[in-house]
């Protein structure tokens, strides 16, 4: 959202406007970006998904007969489709030339690459039906996900966006995604389709049109209101159309567009289709010791790339156990009575597996803020790495960086660390290296974050917890208490 252009949102505007037939968009592969190939879903860990959830039937049809019911699309009666699809939902569904383009331009050139989008839609719909009717957001704006990452859990552009609904850093932490080290609740299909609800609410509050609130999604309530004003205040949204960003003029046809598609499926020549897994035959456990997706796999004898695909949040394939979060497993529903009869069980060989790991488990960090770090001459990885506490390769996977060379200039994106690690539940606790009651003198250039840098498993909120100190300044000579008294 926000006026970055993700791949999958590009891919359909360019097939609305030039109509380029097999045009395939795709991003670089590293190790923080998926290929994305106009929705093939079968490669690497998503081959899984796509056989999972492919159709256990499926028509076949020949060219000649595909062509045919593309040709046989009149005007009018695609006029009469969209009226009747105007009666059912609160959007504001209209007839354009710009519109019929979108469809006839999907119809022709992606009609494979729609099957699997279906094909998906048969195990993500239901999460967001249930989840949009609890938060009184129209069940239509479901196709929306398809525009943002076509249906792709784990989908990522180059701005950063990621997940299902596309959500960059700032928005998920407003809606309280968790972005940490082993957890990208971005990628969650359920957090993530919850947040993106709320989100959505909360636009069409501000422009009381759904119209206008999707396409405040996608380019922000500021250009949304500018177009309206520049339309002399208009509050439609093809009234407003010619003044809203091109990415977001093209965005609410496209949407539509997917959304008559799959209402008329049948009617323009797609094979039923049935998934072989559905979100209602997987259930969640929630976990009381960090595990390993390795260990549940071999402990469950479950495919491993079945429990990466049912579970897309978690970066390392390690569910942490943290107090403050409930982090959940997502299983096939007949694993969970063996999970939760043999838990204990289960545990207890993670933690062998986890204490005969070499090198150990990283801690557990958040991800406090993202900043933008501009270059400066004589600057190289290694010294920004120092300077913000991070690690070289987490500044090349951040930045889509192929080597080490930089330029003055340069910007680059880094994710600083509220430097608080929590243990995880089944972790051994650090070495206590301070005494009871020790205090600290401040010295000239000192900050709360540095001083808790220099004693073992103190943060910043515990020296300001144990002085009495709400912010952060510091004065030279003032004695601290760097440790509680009992």
């Amino acid at each position: 959202m926000f006026l970055r252009m993700r791949p999958i949102t590009a891919l359909f505007l360019a097939l609305g406007t030039s109509l380029a037939a097999g045009q395939d968009l795709i991003k670089n592969r590293d190790s923080t970006s998926v290929e994305i190939e106009a929705f093939l879903y079968a490669s690497r860990v998503d081959s899984l998904l796509q056989q999972a959830f492919s159709p256990l039937e499926s028509a076949t049809q020949s060219d000649s007969t595909l062509v045919k019911s593309i040709s046989e699309i009149h005007t009018d009666t695609l006029k009469k489709r969209l009226q009747l699809l105007d009666a059912k939902t609160p959007l504001n569904i209209v007839y354009s030339p710009v519109l019929e383009q979108y469809i006839r331009a999907f119809l022709e050139n992606r009609r494979s690459s729609l099957e699997t989008v279906m094909s998906r839609s048969g195990y993500y719909f239901p999460l967001f039906e249930e989840v949009f009717d609890r938060e009184e957001v129209p069940l239509e704006i479901k196709y929306l996900a398809i525009v943002e990452s076509a249906l792709r859990p784990t989908a990522k552009s180059a701005a950063g966006a990621k997940g299902l609904w596309q959500f960059m850093f700032s928005t998920a932490k407003y809606y309280n995604l968790e972005v940490s080290s082993y957890v990208d609740e971005r990628f969650d299909p359920l957090r993530s389709t919850t947040a993106a609800a709320k989100y959505l609410k909360k636009l069409h509050s501000i422009f009381k049109d759904w119209d206008l609130a999707l396409a405040a999604y996608n380019a922000g309530p500021g250009n949304v209101t500018k177009a309206i004003r520049r339309s002399g205040g208009q509050t439609n949204y093809w009234n407003i159309r010619p003044f809203l960003p091109r990415e977001t003029a093209n965005y609410i046809p496209a949407f539509i567009a997917n959304l008559y598609i799959f209402e008329y499926a049948h009617a323009h020549g797609f094979p039923p289709l049935k998934t072989q897994m559905l979100m209602a035959q997987t259930d969640t456990i929630r976990i009381q010791n960090t595990i390993h997706f390795e260990h549940i796999s071999e402990f469950l004898n479950i495919d491993m790339r079945l429990l990466k695909v049912l579970n897309p949040a978690y970066k390392l394939y390690t569910v942490p156990a943290i107090k403050e979060r409930n982090y959940v497993l997502r299983l096939p529903v007949d694993l969970i009575g063996k999970f939760v009869s043999k838990e204990a069980e289960v545990y207890a060989f993670a933690q062998k597996k986890f204490e005969a790991q070499q090198p150990p488990l990283p801690k557990f960090y958040k991800m406090d803020s993202k900043v933008r770090y501009k270059v400066q001459p004589g600057d190289y990885l290694g010294k920004i790495a120092n300077k913000f506490k991070v690690r070289i390769s987490e500044i090349k996977r951040w930045n889509d960086l192929k080597n080490d060379q930089l330029k003055a200039g340069d910007r680059l994106t880094v994710y600083t660390r509220n430097l608080e690690p929590q243990l995880l539940s089944n972790s051994k606790a650090a070495t206590n290296q301070i005494t009871r009651g020790q205090t600290y003198v401040v010295e000239q250039g000192d900050s709360l974050w540095s001083i808790s840098l220099k004693f073992s498993g103190i943060s910043v909120q515990n020296l300001q917890d144990w002085n009495g100190i709400s912010g952060k300044n510091l004065k030279p000579g003032t004695k601290l208490i760097i440790s509680k008294a009992n």
